[in-house]
């Protein structure tokens, strides 16, 4: 049965929230445009409650969701025992996945306490961040040498790998990986470039600090192709990294963005393809948010590309 409720925050009045939405439905809903039927346009907006455990303590959140948009608009002072118990009953969660849809308690006690005109001291308008990103501290600009103490090349070849195979690149190459090579670290020489890109010196690698926004693997290649066509930073050989490339760059500790990479990369490309396909299906990717690799299907929920290439004369 639909129920209509409005909630207050600032000065906005929103009266659509979606009682059936929780986190592990979003990705298939918004990030693969629009997977379900219930997405009209990738204008729509969807507002729906959740409980975020990422930090010290659950809290009880208020979601503004559309097709690749996601914005936490309010925190819902709850009390601790009712949002404590609902993450409690949902059982024991992967250290990636600490999102949680709320129980029919949670659903009453907002109902009776804080929607329809309710108690508003209990609603917590979270302010909208600013766009900039801190990058840290600066590299030092590239003088156009790779062979400084020597190059590593690793392995670029699009092949298909099996858990085994990606288990023996990370231990081979002494890649960090928190499950699979916890005291792990290959150690880059990054420089950079330009505003936009960084050079490591050990690997022969040009690397975007940023990247491609969350696709599908198809329609990643499809956009590879156009950006080279354009000749993205001035070059036209852009290509998805092998699974050790994309774990060269991969560091022991989290920087202050919370994310295993140099600071100089952005942090809006916290997982990316890689360009092996996983063998017997699903492709790689490189995940620096949780320091590891992981295989998933290329479509749902799809991923990020920091796209990179070989500097000309590095063979």
């Amino acid at each position: 049965m639909a129920m209509h409720h409005n909630i207050r925050i600032g000065d906005r009045v929103i009266n659509s929230i979606d009682w059936e939405m929780t986190p592990d439905w979003t990705f298939g809903t918004f990030e693969s445009w629009g997977g379900k039927e219930r997405v009209r346009s990738n204008e729509e907006r969807i507002y729906y409650f959740f409980i975020d455990n990422w930090g010290e303590r659950p809290k009880l959140c208020l979601m503004e969701r559309g097709v690749k948009h996601a914005k936490i608009i309010a925190e819902i002072h709850a009390p601790v025992d009712l949002v404590s118990s609902c993450v409690k009953s949902q059982g024991l969660a992967a250290s990636y996945d600490q999102s949680f849809g709320i129980d029919d308690r949670i659903r009453s006690w907002l109902i009776d306490h804080v929607l329809d005109g309710g108690d508003s001291s209990l609603i917590a308008p979270l302010a909208e961040k600013p766009k900039h990103e801190d990058m840290g501290r600066k590299l030092p600009v590239w003088d156009g040498v790779v062979d400084h103490g020597g190059l590593t090349i690793l392995p670029a070849a699009s092949v298909g790998l099996t858990d085994e195979d990606v288990a023996g690149i990370i231990t081979w190459w002494n890649f960090f990986d928190a499950e699979i090579n916890p005291g792990g670290s290959f150690e880059s020489r990054l420089f950079e470039h330009d505003h936009d890109t960084i050079v490591d010196a050990k690997t022969g690698l040009m690397w975007q600090k940023s990247g491609v926004d969350i696709t599908s693997y198809r329609t990643l290649v499809r956009r590879i192709g156009e950006l080279n066509g354009e000749r993205l930073h001035g070059f036209d050989d852009w290509r998805l990294p092998s699974l050790a490339e994309a774990m060269s760059l991969m560091e022991p500790s989290v920087n202050h963005k919370g994310i295993h990479l140099n600071s100089n990369f952005s942090k809006e490309q916290p997982f990316i393809f890689t360009s092996a396909p996983r063998s017997p299906g699903g492709y790689w990717f490189v995940d620096y948010k949780q320091g590891r690799v992981f295989w998933s299907s290329g479509t749902i929920p799809g991923g990020f590309g920091r796209l990179c290439r070989r500097i000309h004369g590095v063979q």
